[in-house]
């Protein structure tokens, strides 16, 4: 399968305490046995010290395929030449966290289990706004009780405040917001939003898309139509979010099975469960640059353990 972009947000550690100045290119080779297995046709790589035990390298190769940026620990510069120290990589997640928006209708059960990874640390991000369109939903007040900014979009009748599309783009922008997560969030999103955030808004639905999806398909209505159809299997997918309703293309899915006496709020409840663990796993590889393309554009995950693998 031939990948078209390849970013990687991976580090490895091996030993310690070099000294070298900083910021001092202090190699440039051919890579060693270390990197081969993630990273097979690499021209070079090229080593710089950042600080006291720690070297970046800069990895590249020949036609732009792989583009990386990595750190390593080692006792000094020539042992990181060595391609026969018999290192042992260990996966960590290296450069500034992602700044993520999620946007909530409801209770924010998906925007609880993102939030909770990201103070564990297994996300490399930090939500740092809520958008909802209803100021006294659940998700809203948790994220008022955990310290997160509450933005109302769009305005209701109702309600006092509020943002218009152009106002959203502009606050999300100064913000700084890399990825927008849409988490039980019951508005379409206008067009302004998604030019400006193309391939960086992302939806989480309760089926196995394309089925059950589409205007009107959400909650507990989806797991009433999977179990009238007499389909065996549903699950959460979670896909790009395009000019209408869940059309964007798919990025995961997770099975759950159909029992064969489940009411709708057995299905749901084995369903959400799989929601959390895949959105959270999304998130992660999203925060570590490990999402890519197939030629036909189909977005793909990175493996974290192996980067030569994708699902």
């Amino acid at each position: 399968m031939e990948i078209q972009h390849i970013v990687s947000g991976f580090s490895s550690k091996l030993s310690h305490t070099p000294s070298a100045p900083i910021g001092k290119q202090i190699c440039s080779l051919k890579f060693p046995s270390l990197l081969s297995s993630s990273y097979p046709s690499l021209q070079s790589q090229n080593f710089e010290a950042l600080s006291g035990d720690c070297y970046s390298i800069n990895i590249a190769k020949k036609g732009g395929c792989y583009s990386s940026r990595r750190k390593v620990w080692c006792s000094n510069s020539r042992d990181i030449a060595d391609p026969n120290k018999g290192y042992e990589e260990r996966a960590q997640v290296t450069g500034r966290r992602k700044k993520l928006a999620v946007f909530v209708s409801g209770g924010g059960s998906n925007f609880k289990a993102i939030h909770e990874a990201a103070k564990r640390g297994s996300v490399h991000g930090d939500i740092i706004v809520l958008v909802t369109n209803k100021s006294e939903c659940g998700g809203a007040e948790y994220a008022r009780n955990n310290d997160i900014p509450v933005i109302l979009f769009p305005k209701a009748k109702e309600e006092s405040e509020g943002l218009c599309p152009n106002d959203l783009v502009d606050t999300l922008r100064r913000l700084e917001v890399d990825f927008i997560l849409l988490a039980g969030y019951l508005k379409l999103i206008p067009v302004e939003l998604i030019r400006a955030y193309e391939k960086s808004i992302f939806n989480i639905h309760p089926s196995l898309l394309p089925a059950f999806g589409g205007k009107g398909h959400y909650g507990m209505k989806v797991h009433k139509a999977v179990i009238a159809s007499g389909a065996r299997f549903s699950g959460p997918t979670i896909h790009y979010v395009d000019e209408h309703y869940d059309t964007g293309r798919i990025l995961a899915q997770r099975v759950v099975p159909v029992l064969a006496n489940d009411t709708a709020e057995d299905l749901s409840a084995r369903v959400l469960r799989e929601e959390h663990r895949l959105y959270v796993e999304v998130v992660e590889a999203l925060c570590e640059d490990r999402i890519v393309w197939r030629n036909d554009g189909v977005p793909l995950i990175q493996s974290k353990e192996n980067p030569n693998e994708t699902y």
